[in-house]
């Protein structure tokens, strides 16, 4: 299993950011996916998840009307578009094979910053 993060970056509060999740190694489109992250000296949150067909979401509460998630199973490609970023989404995001963050890639940095 591979997964590559990339679209990670400073940003300024209000500002957007489209991540992608490049995956390798297993049957991409049979498998729920998911967004985590990691803030400086804190743990890893679980941010969203989506299944298989892409058309069941779920996000944390304070990232809901603001992040989307999708996938398009035929480029093996997972995405979380993030839109009106705050300082406090500044965090390492990693896609994940699955709900849970165990099988995850390197991480791409997000920092939201005036």
């Amino acid at each position: 299993v591979r997964l590559v993060e990339s679209g990670g970056g400073l940003v300024q509060p209000g500002g957007s950011l489209r991540l992608s999740c490049a995956a390798s190694g297993f049957s991409f489109s049979s498998y729920a996916m998911s967004w985590h992250r990691q803030a400086p000296g804190k743990g890893l949150e679980w941010v969203s998840m989506l299944n298989s067909g892409g058309d069941s979401t779920v996000y944390r509460d304070s990232v809901k009307g603001r992040f989307t998630i999708s996938r398009d199973n035929a480029k093996n490609t997972l995405y979380l578009q993030m839109n009106s970023l705050k300082p406090e989404d500044t965090a390492v995001y990693y896609c994940a094979k699955g709900q849970g963050s165990y099988t995850r890639g390197q991480g791409t940095q997000v920092t939201v910053a005036s």
